[in-house]
C-alpha cells in the first residue's frame, strides 16, 4: 500500500519552515501537514493526547513523523519516550512495527536544526555567500552532530563575525533562506540522513 500523506509533529516554528522548504523535493507527489507546537516540552507533553486523537481516526496508508532536537538529553531515553507514547495509544512505530505495518516515525535532530545546516554549508553559502567555505574542514564542525556549545550558537557566531544577524539569529529567516538551496543528498549530518532515507523509503524510492 502506496503511502498517501505524511503528517509531521515538530517543537518549532523554523523547523516547520525548513520542511516546507525541503519537503516537496523528499515527498513528491505524497502530499504533507506539519504541526508546530510552541516548543520541545510542549510537544512531549502534548504528544500522548495528539497521537491519541490520530489514533481514533487515522487511515492505513498515511503515516505521522515526530521531530524532536536531543539538545543535551540522552538519545536513547528521548527515543524510548517517543517509542512509549506512540504505543500507548495502539500506533505502531518504524522501530517497532506491528508485522510489517507502521504509522509512525520518531526521529531526534542531533543536536539541533543549525545541524542539518552544518551538514550542507554550501546551502548556508548559497544564502549568506560571505561565510567561509572552508567552516566544514576544521576540526570543531567537520561532524555537524558533534559540535559541542551548542549548534545554533555555533552558526550565530559564524554569521555575525561575517555581519548577518548581528542583533542575533533570526531562526525562521535562515531556514527560508537556506532549504531551498539545500541537497538532501550530500548532507553530512548523520541524523540528517537517518531522516531522509525513512521518508525514502515511506515514497518508495530507497535509500
Amino acid at each position: 500500500m502506496s503511502v498517501a500523506h505524511v503528517e509531521f509533529l515538530v517543537e518549532e516554528p523554523s523547523m516547520e519552515t525548513f520542511l516546507r522548504g525541503l519537503l516537496p523535493r523528499l515527498l513528491g507527489e505524497v502530499s504533507f501537514g506539519i504541526r508546530t507546537f510552541q516548543c520541545k516540552t510542549d510537544l512531549l507533553e502534548k504528544l500522548p493526547q495528539r497521537l491519541c486523537g490520530y489514533a481514533a481516526w487515522y487511515p492505513e496508508n498515511y503515516r505521522i513523523v515526530v521531530l524532536v532536537d536531543r539538545d543535551d538529553e540522552d538519545c536513547l531515553e528521548l527515543k524510548e519516550t517517543l517509542e512509549r507514547d506512540a504505543w500507548s495509544v495502539g500506533l505502531p512505530t518504524r522501530s517497532r512495527p506491528r508485522g510489517a505495518h507502521f504509522t509512525v516515525i520518531n526521529r531526534i535532530v542531533i543536536e539541533e536544526l543549525e545541524a542539518w545546516y552544518f551538514g550542507d554549508w554550501d546551502a548556508v553559502r548559497a544564502a549568506y555567500s560571505g561565510v567561509p567555505a572552508a567552516i566544514p574542514q576544521r576540526a570543531a564542525y567537520r561532524d555537524p552532530d558533534a559540535i559541542n556549545g551548542g549548534t545554533w550558537e555555533a552558526f550565530e557566531r559564524i554569521l555575525q563575525k561575517r555581519g548577518y544577524f548581528e542583533t542575533g539569529l533570526r531562526k525562521i529567516e535562515a531556514a527560508r533562506a537556506i532549504a531551498p538551496h539545500m541537497d538532501p543528498t550530500r548532507n553530512s549530518s548523520h541524523s540528517f540522513q537517518v531522516f531522509r532515507e525513512a521518508l525514502a523509503e515511506l515514497v518508495g524510492q530507497g535509500t
